[in-house]
């Protein structure tokens, strides 16, 4: 399926919708390796090339916002020696999106908590931030050490907090303002989530902002997915009728 630039002609005369904010469970990495019967951290590896490709992709054709699942608060309960080989594959990654993204324009953001990185991690994570917070492009948020139950206890925590020393009163507390106090403050919650590999789990992946958010599952391994795949979701995405609870 070939899809269009938002920025062309063409696109003015399609019926298609775009979704201003994007989120993907980049699903199925080691699987695919065990398919090959390579080590599971050649299906990192692989993709990790596939997230360039599709984040240039939604940058391209005019996503605004996009949120990609790369490391979970559960996947700490994965063998140590893969734990170790995504640790590597995440500081080579970051070392290189310090010039990765710079022409597209794209806006590097970490969702999680990343304390618990080493501190080369840490600090490469805070350089990407930096360097690319007054670009004007796409907003990527790229999330590390996320669970959505922690994201939502940590706002609790941190309401609370304000509460007791009459920063706001708790009577102001609504869905907006607890939303300012999640990962993705300021932010529109995501139209559209696509998990690839088959599964139909939510994996504990943007729990709040969700509410109604529209759902594409795939089955394809995420190293395996293609822009074609991309195209295929927006245009699922698309002849969807989004009443938020109305008629």
């Amino acid at each position: 399926m070939a899809f269009w630039n938002s920025k062309s002609e063409e696109a003015k005369k399609t019926d298609i919708i775009l979704p201003e904010h994007i989120g993907i469970i980049m699903d199925g990495n080691g699987r695919w390796a065990k398919k090959r019967s390579l080590p599971r951290s050649v299906g990192h590896r692989e993709g990790a090339k596939t997230f360039r490709k599709i984040t240039r992709y939604c940058s391209d054709i005019g996503i605004k916002y996009l949120t990609v699942y790369a490391f979970s608060t559960e996947n700490w309960k994965r063998p140590e020696d893969e734990v170790s080989a995504l640790m590597k594959l995440f500081k080579s990654y970051l070392n290189e999106a310090l010039e990765d993204f710079k022409d597209d324009s794209i806006v590097v953001k970490f969702i999680g908590d990343k304390s618990h990185f080493s501190l080369d991690l840490q600090n490469l994570m805070i350089e990407n931030e930096e360097s690319s917070k007054d670009r004007d492009g796409m907003v990527l948020n790229i999330a590390m050490n996320y669970g959505s139950r922690d994201e939502i206890v940590r706002a609790v925590k941190n309401i609370s907090t304000d509460v007791k020393s009459g920063k706001i009163d708790v009577e102001n507390i609504d869905e907006a303002l607890f939303s300012n106090y999640l990962y993705t403050a300021g932010q529109p919650d995501p139209d559209l989530i696509i998990r690839p590999s088959g599964e139909y789990r939510i994996s504990n992946f943007m729990l709040w902002q969700a509410a109604y958010t529209e759902f594409v599952i795939m089955n394809k391994l995420w190293p395996d997915f293609e822009k074609s795949d991309l195209d295929e979701a927006i245009n699922i995405y698309s002849q969807h009728n989004r009443r938020f609870g109305g008629v």
